[in-house]
């Protein structure tokens, strides 16, 4: 077989001032030439540490190569030896990111950072780099590519800017192309562009792909063979099919389980908790220089529902849907026409505080939380703040109440002086629910709870919920690309497209028998396993 890269018993650790932590303990796989390889695992089961290392990119990070050997193209890669990994690095070995707003520079024009590239990789000459830009540029899917090149990265939509970084990638014609969780915070459609063009990148140009993922879905679809990684170590490798229809780990049979959880058994009442009327929300424009009228966007269009208490609703889309609008108005963060009635009580005929007092009824819980956690707060304070802006001051009443909302989301009373830097990414959306739910609201709104999440990460999380809304009677609208989880957390659903509702139903239904085109796009996009 003609191996492209080989890693043989790696172990990598890191030197912290808490002292030696073994991120990589034995790592043994091989990529052959052309194919997809994916390397799978939870976080912290050290892949992505592993990818990074090929090339020597963990050494300002206090990594250190404890033992093994990484072969490419048949020969050791030598990480004493600065200048040959230089070689390799964004040469003949590309990356591709997560999160390509990190990876782009915002001061520099996107044509610039391309052309860049193309002149350190040496094959074009500097008057033909702003056409290979653009070429690439074209290649990658990019639209009105030459009128783009002069623009910054934060003008980009997500999805744009992950096919910029891969143009970046390709600029230097690489053999291996390492793909870091390339569609992790992309919606499933999006997701599924970005993986098509890379796949038809591969075999246009004979690359070989390791990909690394935590989503099953994607590896059935786009991977030849994969590897799972648990706790620094491979505990099993094989075909695809293998791996999906034959697993000899019982992790394995767990990461290819399809669904997250069984959906909690909550008593039906019919008592609405939250209806929503006839909601639209429209964004207005600035005004042209001459005082030409100001443009118009309406991001959300009639849309109308009704949330039952104890229930769940799911609201799924692509990007531009007009989801994350329907939710800023229904927690009253953006202007907009209709009504929203919690409890038998309209918010249009509540004005100040009577408002407020109200809308403590209504609780959310955002997708990154550790954007929306506050660095200088500890836990304690950050889950305690609500109950500190709605009167509470009894200290004794306020950390009894702290200790039971961190019990109940899984969390121990101890750390509770941690700051949020001091949790993994499923304790910090813990922490995130634990300030929601010490507010004993009515509704809780979920933006894509568990979309950054691993798949072990993501299991707990939405048992967490369901266990809340069972035992707490809370009602939930998901908002959620992942309809793995609107099957395991969601009664109902409703399908957004272009700001109105184009399907609703029970959420079985729609997942497995859908009715509309859109919906029948986005279910065959989601890979459900």
């Amino acid at each position: 077989m003609d191996n492209i890269l080989e890693v043989t018993g790696l172990r990598i650790h890191f030197d912290t001032e808490e002292g030696v932590t073994e991120a990589v303990k034995d790592f043994s796989f091989k990529a052959e030439r052309g194919e997809t390889l994916a390397i799978v695992g939870e976080s912290g089961s050290g892949k992505s540490v592993c990818a990074l290392s090929v090339t020597g990119l963990l050494k300002s990070s206090g990594a250190v190569k404890k033992g093994g050997s990484v072969y490419f193209n048949g020969e050791e890669v030598d990480y004493d030896d600065e200048k040959s990994l230089r070689r390799l690095r964004g040469g003949k070995i590309a990356y591709i990111f997560q999160e390509p707003m990190a990876s782009l520079n915002p001061l520099h024009k996107i044509g610039d950072q391309i052309t860049e590239r193309i002149r350190v990789s040496g094959r074009e000459k500097p008057a033909a780099s702003r056409a290979k830009a653009l070429e690439l540029l074209r290649l990658c899917g990019v639209k009105n590519a030459e009128s783009r090149l002069n623009d910054y990265p934060h003008v980009f939509s997500g999805g744009e800017r992950q096919r910029i970084m891969i143009a970046m990638a390709l600029a230097s014609g690489p053999e291996l192309l390492i793909a870091d969780e390339p569609t992790t915070a992309l919606d499933v459609t999006v997701q599924a562009q970005i993986l098509d063009l890379l796949e038809e990148l591969k075999r246009k140009f004979g690359m070989t792909v390791l990909l690394i993922t935590h989503d099953m879905g994607v590896v059935r679809r786009y991977a030849a063979r994969a590897v799972v990684a648990r706790d620094g170590r491979i505990i099993e490798s094989g075909s695809v099919e293998d791996i999906f229809e034959r697993p000899r780990d019982e992790y394995t049979r767990m990461l290819t389980t399809g669904y997250l959880a069984e959906p909690p058994k909550v008593r039906r009442t019919g008592e609405a908790a939250l209806e929503a009327i006839d909601i639209s929300v429209v964004y207005k424009g600035k005004k042209s220089l001459f005082g030409s009228p100001r443009l118009e966007k309406r991001a959300v269009k009639n849309v109308s529902f009704t949330l039952e208490k104890g229930s769940s609703l799911g609201v799924a889309g692509e990007s531009g849907s007009g989801k994350t609008s329907l939710i800023k108005a229904l927690l009253g963060l953006a202007e907009h026409e209709g009504e929203v009635i919690l409890k038998g009580v309209s918010f249009s005929s509540l004005k100040g505080e009577k408002e407020r007092l109200e809308r403590r009824h209504i609780q959310a819980v955002f997708q990154d939380p550790y954007g929306s956690l506050n660095p200088r707060m500890t836990a304690e304070m950050i889950i305690s703040e609500g109950l500190r802006a709605f009167g509470m001051k009894d200290r004794k009443e306020t950390a009894e109440a702290v200790d039971r909302a961190l019990m109940e989301t899984g969390l121990r009373p101890d750390m509770k002086n941690r700051y949020p830097h001091e949790f993994s990414g499923g304790q910090r959306q813990r922490l995130a629910i634990a300030r929601a739910v010490i507010m004993r609201p009515d509704v809780i709104i979920l933006d894509e709870p568990t979309s950054s999440l691993d798949r072990q990460t993501k299991i707990q999380i939405t048992a967490l919920l369901n266990g809340l809304r069972e035992k707490n009677g809370i009602s939930y609208i998901i908002v959620t690309h992942d309809l793995s989880l609107i099957s395991s957390a969601c009664d109902e659903v409703i399908i957004m497209k272009d700001g109105a509702v184009v399907e609703r139903g029970p959420s079985v239904r729609i997942i497995n028998s859908p009715e509309a085109e859109y919906t029948k796009e986005l279910v065959k996009a989601a890979y459900i396993i």
